[in-house]
């Protein structure tokens, strides 16, 4: 991807969070020690040191090589290694040895596989129901190019959350995710509803990558109708130079405002602010069951 050109200087208010030493490092030793990644330091996440030590993570399954090539993403992207059929186990492993109290399942997209990766995750919620029936489950799924039956895979393995972002408006997605569609996310979101009517879902937006606030809106209100329960909405921040620049920071009274926003328009959580990503206080959520009971949250 050719370099663009830098976007404006960041604010003040994006300061990153330390980690306290101790659980950084026992999270990465474990990691190491495991085989396994977690998509806190992949992605580059300025929340993994908050998380960590609230007993919540994010861990990344089915290898770290992306078949797609997103140009606000940190994760590499290529030809994906094979399927690890031990992993669910090693990551039942370390939920129970960090004593993880919630635990978010991501994965790279693969669209090598004609199920997408759709098993893995099941065998993962498994593993986890059987080692650590007391942690929390939440699934942040790729779009499985769009297959029913891989969706339906993931879905019957009975998480507490399965997620899947739409990371930006429609306009934006051939700069922005050209391999995905905005339509196809949200018949992700629509289905998981039709295959089990009170599993609670979720969405993610970044903000500052060019859209406008019309458009903005226009998407948490496509996102509602899809009958998504939780949105998450976070400052993009670029990777790297050789990533899509900032557009604009948005001003954390701009993000309060969009958190009201998507209560009115019925979502059961929203967490909104500058450093929020798609994971950030995971925990909360699951725990909030109202979120798929709220008043105009019916579906």
């Amino acid at each position: 991807m050719a370099v663009e050109p830098e976007g404006p200087a960041k604010p003040p208010w994006l300061r990153v969070r330390l980690c306290d030493g101790t659980v950084a490092e026992r999270v990465r030793e474990t990691m190491r020690r495991l085989g396994l990644e977690t998509v806190c330091e992949q992605a580059r996440c300025p929340n993994q040191g908050e998380c960590w030590s609230q007993g919540t993570a994010t861990v990344l399954i089915l290898g770290e090589v992306c078949t797609r090539r997103c140009g606000f993403c940190a994760v590499s992207s290529g030809v994906p290694e094979t399927v690890d059929p031990y992993e669910p186990r090693r990551v039942a492993e370390a939920t129970v040895y960090l004593e993880w109290k919630h635990l978010v399942i991501t994965s790279v997209t693969r669209d090598d596989l004609a199920d997408g990766g759709a098993p893995q995750f099941a065998a993962c919620v498994q593993a986890l129901r059987q080692t650590a029936p007391e942690c929390s489950i939440e699934l942040l799924i790729p779009d499985f190019q769009g297959s029913a039956d891989a969706l339906e895979r993931v879905v019957v393995s009975r998480p507490d959350v399965v997620a899947h972002n739409v990371e930006t408006v429609p306009r934006l997605y051939s700069r922005v995710r050209p391999q995905a569609d905005f339509g196809r996310s949200l018949g992700v979101l629509r289905r998981i509803k039709g295959f089990h009517p009170k599993m609670v879902t979720k969405s993610g937006i970044m903000v500052g990558i060019g859209e406008t606030w019309e458009e903005l809106t226009e998407a948490m209100q496509l996102l509602r109708e899809a009958g998504c329960n939780i949105l998450t909405v976070g400052q993009y921040l670029a990777p790297s130079k050789q990533h899509l620049p900032v557009v604009r920071y948005y001003a954390p009274e701009e993000f309060e405002n969009l958190r009201e926003i998507g209560l009115q328009l019925g979502f059961g959580w929203v967490e909104a602010g500058p450093l929020v990503r798609s994971s950030y206080h995971a925990g909360r959520h699951s725990q909030t069951r109202e979120t798929n009971q709220r008043p105009g949250c019916t579906s």
